[in-house]
């Protein structure tokens, strides 16, 4: 089921067969803690991109809202709840529920704890890792999130049965991820800009939520739950000016994960050359059709005819029953 504007084309189809390898990168939780979330800056951006340039009038945030069916006394629980941006929107429907955020990284956890501090919601929060859940009662939360961070998880089955541990019969767990070619017009610039500088062919390699995407997901968690079901929400962020796409490049995604880790082949001035290409192209695309290149699920997309891909959530309805 798809909520919203749909973006997708069958030219966007072709050229995602075309552009995004089978292969992905990998991360481990480690790689996250200490290099993505030692501050909010990915986070920050991201959010920041996403609010100031989306089309589709139903945000991220309302169609997760929608899809938790809140009625305002669930107690939830957000696996990887970062700077708790989607938590703060979230709450309101939540005013007489309770919150527990989990994130294995202190620093956005601290962001979290600060941006919800003084809230009547009672919230609490934890330093940990979504496969390990011991700390937390059997039969807890109503409601239980992991959005965009399925694929840092070190063991997922182990994830999966602890969130099912942890829920209450008749519970809803919204697991968020993005398609395979998500931002398919940021890595066909990424992955041409690559091709002229014959960059390694290693950094050929497509989001690492392929671990987890819309094509492998639901066999991933059938195994799980009772009820699996597929509700996409899809987005096209369309820019005017250069700027905030290469901002949203740069820091949002590293590079397309080029710069996700250290790489004793890749020094400033690579990047530096990178960014340049990458940067004509959007000026190209700007010039061209009066916004910047993107397509992608609730990523940067831009000329009129180009879209987007999608996102999904997965929401498990099961009785009582345990594995």
């Amino acid at each position: 089921m798809t909520t919203g504007p749909d973006f997708r084309t069958a030219e966007l189809d072709r050229l995602a067969a075309q552009i995004i390898p089978a292969e992905h990168f990998e991360f481990s939780a480690e790689t996250a803690r200490d290099r993505f979330f030692k501050d909010t800056a990915m986070l920050d951006i991201k959010q920041l991109v996403h609010n100031r340039f989306r089309t589709n009038p139903l945000s991220m945030v309302d169609h997760m809202r929608d899809n938790l069916q809140l009625t305002g006394s669930e107690d939830l629980l957000d696996l990887g709840c970062g700077n708790a941006f989607v938590l703060e929107h979230l709450r309101p429907s939540l005013a007489g529920g309770s919150i527990t955020g989990l994130d294995n990284a202190p620093a956005v956890l601290d962001a979290a704890r600060q941006r919800m501090r003084g809230t009547a919601t009672p919230c609490t929060w934890i330093e940990g890792s979504a496969d390990d859940l011991s700390m937390l009662r059997d039969d807890s939360f109503d409601r239980v999130m992991a959005n965009y961070m399925i694929h840092y998880v070190p063991d997922l089955g182990a994830c999966f049965r602890e969130v099912r541990r942890v829920m209450r019969p008749g519970g809803i767990f919204q697991l968020t991820t993005d398609r395979p070619d998500s931002m398919l017009e940021m890595y066909e610039v990424h992955f041409t800009a690559l091709t002229a500088m014959g960059a390694p062919a290693d950094l050929h390699r497509a989001t690492p939520k392929g671990r987890l995407s819309l094509d492998n997901g639901r066999p991933q968690l059938a195994g799980h739950f009772d009820t699996v079901e597929t509700v996409t929400w899809q987005d096209q962020l369309r820019f005017t000016e250069p700027e905030p796409f290469m901002e949203f490049y740069r820091v949002g995604h590293n590079h397309c994960c080029a710069s996700s880790e250290p790489d004793e082949r890749l020094d400033e001035d690579f990047f530096t050359e990178l960014r340049a290409k990458v940067r004509a192209q959007v000026v190209s695309a700007i010039e061209k059709h009066g916004t910047s290149p993107s397509r992608s699920s609730r990523v940067p997309s831009c000329a009129a005819d180009e879209l987007i891909g999608a996102r999904l959530d997965y929401r498990p309805l099961w009785p009582a029953r345990r594995w």
